[in-house]
């Protein structure tokens, strides 16, 4: 058992819900306002925690968390630095997952970057590139490290994939309620739904909702049927506004606030 997956089964069994997972890009708006933005979420409401990477070709991100993802590295912001981000926060209770493109963790070496996220206090990477069959080599170090490893799945995975994918998962499958790429959107549909069902059917026993949640109705709908409600542009679009980062930070905890109330009340 993982602590990420730990967390969930927690939040299942001992309060009736699904949990709340924030993203953030490292270094945005500078590494150290990202470690505010994380305890601000963290204290708003997010039950764990996915640091992104920032990287030049963020290939399934849409235009918010780009250009967020682009502040960072224009800032000078270094693969290291989510090292650094972790150990301030890892102790306030909230799992920490990593979320990045491969290449940057193939190019760091994947034993060295395993070692220093496990001395960081990270619980493991989700890698949207990066297909089960195509990571034997980042499985067995994960494994070595007993590290989480989350692979995502889409509407349009197929039976034989979801097997291989929910196989392969620790910590929960990725589910991605549409095709496409991340950001905000005003319906979900029913895909998620389906999928999450197509994938437990296929052996994932915990399965997380992303792309598109933004509003509470939304994370409340979701609540309902998957294990986590996964909010990331929502969150970055505050911290990118304008005002005073102070305002911003309480703009981001709000959004937090009501996205969290929504999947507290879910199932009630």
């Amino acid at each position: 058992m993982t602590s990420v997956a730990d967390k969930i089964r927690q939040l299942r069994d001992e309060e009736g819900r699904a949990a709340l997972i924030g993203y953030l890009p490292v270094g945005f708006p500078t590494v150290e306002q990202s470690i505010e933005a994380a305890k601000t979420l963290i204290e708003s409401g997010a039950d764990i925690l996915e640091l992104g990477i920032p990287y030049t070709d963020p290939v399934m991100d849409g235009e918010t968390i780009q250009q967020a993802v682009q502040s960072a590295l224009d800032g000078g912001v270094r693969l290291r630095d989510v090292f650094t981000v972790i150990k301030a926060i890892a102790h306030l209770g909230a799992p920490i997952l990593v979320m990045t493109y491969f290449n940057p963790i193939y190019h760091y070496g994947l034993r060295r970057f395993a070692q220093d996220l496990v001395d960081a206090g990270g619980c493991g990477l989700i890698t949207p590139d990066l297909t089960p069959d195509a990571a034997q080599e980042w499985i067995e170090v994960a494994d070595e490290f007993g590290l989480d490893k989350v692979f995502l799945v889409a509407p349009s995975s197929t039976t034989e994939r979801l097997e291989l994918t929910a196989a392969a998962s620790r910590g929960f499958v990725y589910a991605a309620s549409t095709m496409g790429v991340t950001g905000e959107r005003t319906t979900l549909g029913s895909a998620a739904e389906e999928l999450v069902a197509r994938t437990r059917e296929a052996g994932g026993e915990i399965v997380c909702v992303g792309l598109g949640v933004s509003r509470e109705e939304q994370a409340r709908d979701v609540g309902l049927y998957a294990d986590g409600v996964i909010v990331g542009s929502a969150f970055v679009r505050p911290l990118a506004g304008s005002g005073s980062f102070e305002e911003r930070l309480i703009a981001m905890g709000n959004v937090a606030k009501a996205l969290a109330r929504g999947v507290h009340e879910a199932r009630k």
